[in-house]
C-alpha cells in the first residue's frame, strides 16, 4: 500500500530555467495539493511579461489566496521580499542544474510561447529576452540581482524547515519520487 502524505507547504525554488514550476505542478498533482508560481503575485500580468514589479501587492494576494491553507506547493523565489513566508513552510526542494542547460531550457520556453520569430534580431522579444538570459546566466556566479546562488545558499541555511537540494537534470517522475519518498507518512 502506498504511504498517504500529510498536508504539507512546500517551496521548490532553484535558478530560472531550474524547473521549479514543473516540479511544482507535479508535486502538487502526485499530492492533490494546490500549486502557485511566485511570478503570477510578484508581477502585473502584462505583455511583454514581467514589466511591473509588486513584492506588497503580492504578498496580501498570496495571504488571501492560499498562504493560510494547509496544503499548497509554491515554485520559485521568496527570498528578499516575501521572507514571511519562511516560517509556513513544511519543506523546501531547491533545484540545481548546469547553467549552460538553464539557459537552453529557457531559450525553448521562450520559443514556445512566443515564437521563434520574436526572439530573432529585431524581434519584438529580443532584446529583452537577451538582457533576461544575461541575468539568468549569472545566477551562479552571484553577479545577478535578485535571486542568484549565493544569496539563495544563504537564505535557505536560515530556515528551519528540512530542505532538499536535488539534481535537476533528472526525469520529472524521478525527481517526484525522490521528494515523495523523503516526505513523512501520515500515522
Amino acid at each position: 500500500m502506498e504511504a498517504l502524505h500529510p498536508t504539507c507547504r512546500i517551496l521548490v525554488t532553484g535558478a530560472s530555467g531550474a524547473g521549479c514550476t514543473t516540479l511544482a505542478r507535479a508535486l502538487a498533482t502526485a499530492l492533490a495539493a494546490p500549486v502557485h508560481d511566485t511570478d503570477d503575485y510578484l508581477f502585473v500580468p502584462t505583455m511583454p511579461p514581467f514589466r511591473q514589479y509588486r513584492p506588497e501587492a503580492a504578498l496580501q494576494l498570496m495571504r488571501e489566496l492560499f498562504l493560510g491553507r494547509s496544503e499548497w506547493v509554491l515554485s520559485g523565489g521568496i527570498d528578499g521580499w516575501a521572507d514571511e513566508v519562511a516560517p509556513l513552510l513544511d519543506f523546501v526542494v531547491f533545484l540545481r542544474v548546469p547553467t549552460e542547460l538553464r539557459l537552453e531550457r529557457l531559450r525553448e520556453r521562450e520559443r514556445r510561447a512566443f515564437g521563434p520569430r520574436a526572439l530573432a534580431p529585431g524581434g519584438w522579444r529580443a532584446q529583452d529576452f537577451e538582457q533576461f538570459l544575461a541575468w539568468a546566466a549569472h545566477y551562479d556566479d552571484g553577479a545577478a540581482y535578485g535571486r542568484n546562488f549565493p544569496r539563495q545558499r544563504a537564505w535557505l541555511a536560515t530556515l528551519s524547515t528540512r530542505v532538499m537540494e536535488v539534481d535537476g537534470t533528472r526525469e520529472i517522475e524521478e525527481l517526484v519520487s525522490q521528494v515523495l519518498d523523503v516526505l513523512p507518512a501520515k500515522p
